[in-house]
């Protein structure tokens, strides 16, 4: 652990997602080789991470940004909203 209370692993982590991919795959193939993990699993990992304390101190503006990521995909998953902000309804006639 270092002086924020990260390990090792999670600094590089952030590290890691400071950096720019100009093609896709290419940064789940360093993924791998920086890692030796899946992209999900790294992804899994990352998640977690980013909702830390430490990760937050260490580096505020960058795990804002990823939380904000984070949050903006999952709401696209999740569908339209109907009128009360609830996911799952396409409007007034989908009932």
């Amino acid at each position: 652990m270092d002086a924020e209370g990260l390990s090792e692993r999670d600094a590089r982590v952030l590290a890691f997602e400071k950096l720019r991919w100009q093609h896709p795959g290419a940064k789940d193939a360093a993924i791998r080789a920086e890692f030796g993990l899946s992209s999900t699993r790294y992804y899994q990992l990352l998640h977690v991470l980013i909702d830390s304390p430490a990760a937050l101190a260490t580096d505020p503006m960058l795990v804002r940004r990823l939380q904000r990521l984070r949050d903006e995909r999952r709401r696209a998953r999740s569908g339209p909203l109907d009128g009360a902000g609830e996911p799952g309804h396409d409007g007034p006639d989908d009932a």
